[in-house]
């Protein structure tokens, strides 16, 4: 299975730091917020990546190169740590590919663009604003892996949710699970999405949060979804229109998800991955004791 990240959008929630570096390739810790989600899809066993970008964003794609200067000096000075980082950025054995979104259209649209990519099969899509907190899983396997298994044992699609509080509801799309009571690591069939309802009139508090396995029978439905909300062709919509014929499910995240596309939320995920790193666990627990408020 091919996966698609759409990284074509401009990052506005992040300026001023994305004015001129794309949001995707801002650092949490050591590594680019893309580095981390295009290793979640290599650890689910997904060997070809497919990004959905723009001409302002040739970083991306150069991150993911070989630099053979870079290496080369490196290699010369005898910094084989260093070397052997910046070569895992991207496994010999993993594809990335790009397409172009020209205009922004919506994430529908974005993912419609890669269609000819995916050979119009089934696809995982990886949004890479959202970080998945591998630290405090409770599965044996990543969860994007085990939504992959669910898809490939039931031809039903899968769609990661997680709780979320009653006051924030508004701001993600909302999975209609029927009362259902998800522990993590388990599905359910969804009943249909609401998009960013108002608290009163939420189905539920489980929120969609960038993690989908689609079948390849979203592909004609993405090419007739007419723009909804924004004026954007909403993949919620077209998933809704998936529903009418086919049944959906409600993948509960083991963990925890972190939205690194807004400020509040990049700091937070800088600070909870950098002490539960033991790379910089004691140096961030030292300072964070230090600090005077």
């Amino acid at each position: 299975m091919k996966a698609i990240i759409p990284v074509a959008g401009f990052g506005t929630r992040m300026l001023p730091a994305s004015k001129s570096i794309p949001k995707e390739m801002i650092t949490i810790l050591d590594k680019p917020i893309i580095q981390y989600v295009i290793e979640e899809a290599y650890s689910a066993g997904i060997r070809e990546v497919i990004l959905v970008t723009h001409a302002s964003k040739p970083a991306i794609e150069n991150h993911f190169d070989v630099n053979f200067e870079l290496e080369y000096q490196l290699e010369k000075k005898g910094k084989e740590d260093i070397l052997s980082s910046v070569k895992s950025t991207c496994p010999p054995d993993l594809k990335i590919s790009a397409v172009r979104q020209a205009k922004g259209y919506g994430l529908g649209h974005a993912i419609l663009c890669a269609k000819e990519a995916a050979n119009g099969k089934a696809v995982a899509v990886l949004l890479p604003d959202v970080l998945v907190n591998h630290y405090i899983s409770k599965l044996d396997s990543t969860n994007l892996a085990l939504m992959i298994r669910n898809f490939n044992q039931t031809g039903q699609g899968q769609v990661m949710v997680e709780r979320v509080a009653d006051k924030d509801v508004e701001k993600y799309g909302i999975a209609d699970l029927s009362d259902a009571n998800l522990k993590e690591g388990g599905r359910v069939r969804v009943s249909g999405f609401v998009e960013k309802p108002a608290r009163k009139e939420t189905p539920s508090n489980y929120a969609v949060v960038g993690r989908y396995v689609l079948p390849a029978e979203i592909w004609p439905i993405l090419e007739t979804t007419l723009p909804g909300a924004g004026g954007e062709i909403q993949l919620t919509d077209a998933i809704d229109t998936l529903l009418k014929n086919s049944p959906v499910d409600a993948f509960h995240i083991s963990g925890k998800s972190h939205d690194c596309g807004n400020k509040e939320g990049y700091v937070s995920t800088f600070i909870e991955f950098a002490l539960l790193d033991e790379r910089f666990a004691q140096v961030s627990k030292r300072v964070l004791e230090t600090i005077e408020l």
